[in-house]
């Protein structure tokens, strides 16, 4: 249960490489939970992933706590990490052959119901559906705890109440268990929150940055490969390739065809986003001039956005090839401003803006609109995003040659699954829905 903070010491490559290999198995168990994998297909891909990453003790602690640390900066930040840990430690405690010497391993003490007071509770306690058969009930262990820590066995009827305690076996414990683990991970997180900056402070040109990009980490592929794929994007194609664009991307799109210009962070975000879609930087510089030139001239351009350009494309400054953004490092960046069209939607945008872009864009029925707008409220951005992938590509996941991994997570991913939907459905012919130029207005509104 981590309760013990480790003692041994780690290089700045080990620190990082540690808080990666745990950052993908958590990011994987959100992608299952995403797409309601099977348990059957849950367990075998989970049980795949800890092998892969986390099968070494060591790693595994230590990188428990660097996220930990990590973590804790913010509400956001802290939901998500508690959600998966905790949803890592029920996979991991229904793995467990022996409960009880977890228990006591972890010191975990629970009330144990002596043998005379279960006697005198036999009929109550084997009323309680799923409960064990007469034959099973003297050798069944049982534990009393109060109700509130039982709140959902109490929820689902799946113990027995007296007097605000709830009897349940030493089978149905678990819940119990991970209640008691996500409430101290919970305290823990919002202690290190409340001392996390004065505890990096010594460290902050090593550890402290480190930390605070952990967050905004991409674990998956670099999506800067779909020129050798033939799939590069040029100033000709961009717009006829919008519907396969996320909404973050779209919108930026719209807001640069309706300013024509976009500001720094908006450049950035689409800039590096068409550079990982394969877009060349002549093609890059091309296909902004097009569009800025209708307010600037030539000159004008070059002077104040050449260079930006040719440094996304490592050909200025360090010469630094810039990878496009992935969806944590959108969603915690800094919102949009007025005339901005940077961020996500689904975190960065109200419920009624939000709302009333779905509708205009037509994105599914009401019903499924509202599946998405839901996911937003709940503070899931990428589930939101998903979700509205799975409206616009019905069974994308059985589509040969479309892979969803990074669906919700990468932009780049999205678009790459979405070109390949399409493809696949109408025999590689580039539709010009949903790119009118009517449309491409309603996306800028």
């Amino acid at each position: 249960m981590y309760t013990e903070i480790p003692s041994f010491e780690l290089s700045l490559d080990e620190f990082e490489e540690y808080a990666l290999a745990r950052l993908k198995v958590l990011r994987k168990i959100e992608e299952l939970k995403t797409r309601n994998t099977p348990p059957e297909a849950f367990r075998t891909a989970l049980t795949t992933a800890l092998k892969t990453h986390l099968s070494n003790p060591k790693i595994d602690t230590a990188s428990h706590y660097i996220l930990r640390a990590a973590y804790c900066r913010s509400e956001d930040l802290r939901r998500w990490f508690l959600a998966q840990e905790c949803k890592l430690f029920s996979f991991r405690l229904e793995s467990c052959k022996n409960i009880r010497e977890f228990m006591n391993k972890n010191d975990i003490e629970l009330e144990r119901v002596d043998k005379a007071e279960k006697e005198r509770l036999r009929p109550q306690l084997l009323s309680v559906p799923g409960s064990p058969s007469p034959l099973e009930f003297n050798g069944t262990e049982y534990y009393r705890v109060p109700y509130l820590e039982a709140l959902r066995l109490v929820g689902n009827r799946e113990c027995y109440l007296e007097k605000g305690m709830a009897y349940i076996p030493l089978a149905k414990i678990i819940s119990i268990v991970e209640a008691k683990y996500r409430a101290m991970l919970s305290k823990s997180l919002a202690l290190a929150g409340n001392s996390i900056d004065n505890a990096t402070a010594e460290e902050h040109s090593r550890i402290g940055p480190l930390l605070k990009s952990m967050n905004s980490q991409y674990t998956g592929p670099s999506h800067l490969s779909a020129v050798e794929n033939g799939e590069a994007l040029t100033a000709a194609t961009v717009d006829a390739s919008v519907r396969s664009m996320p909404l973050c991307m779209a919108q930026l799109h719209a807001g640069l065809k309706r300013d024509h210009k976009i500001k720094h962070q908006g450049r950035l975000q689409f800039g590096l986003f068409l550079k990982g879609a394969g877009m060349t930087m002549e093609e890059h510089t091309m296909f902004f001039q097009k569009e800025f030139t209708k307010i600037m001239t030539g000159e004008q351009f070059q002077k104040q956005y050449g260079y930006n350009i040719r440094h996304m494309h490592g050909k200025e400054g360090k010469r630094a090839s810039y990878t496009p953004y992935n969806c944590m490092k959108i969603v915690m960046g800094s919102p949009p401003g007025g005339g901005e069209y940077h961020g996500c939607p689904y975190k960065h945008y109200d419920d009624e803006n939000l709302s009333a872009l779905l509708g205009k864009l037509k994105i599914g029925g009401v019903a499924e609109r509202e599946s998405i707008m839901k996911l937003k409220r709940e503070g899931n951005p990428n589930l939101a995003c998903t979700r509205h992938f799975e409206i616009m590509h019905p069974n994308a996941g059985s589509v040969d040659g479309v892979s969803l991994e990074g669906v919700g997570n990468h932009p780049n991913a999205w678009f790459t699954a979405s070109k390949k939907y399409y493809e696949a459905k109408e025999g590689g012919g580039v539709a010009s829905s949903p790119t009118s130029s009517k449309e491409i207005e309603v996306m800028a509104e």
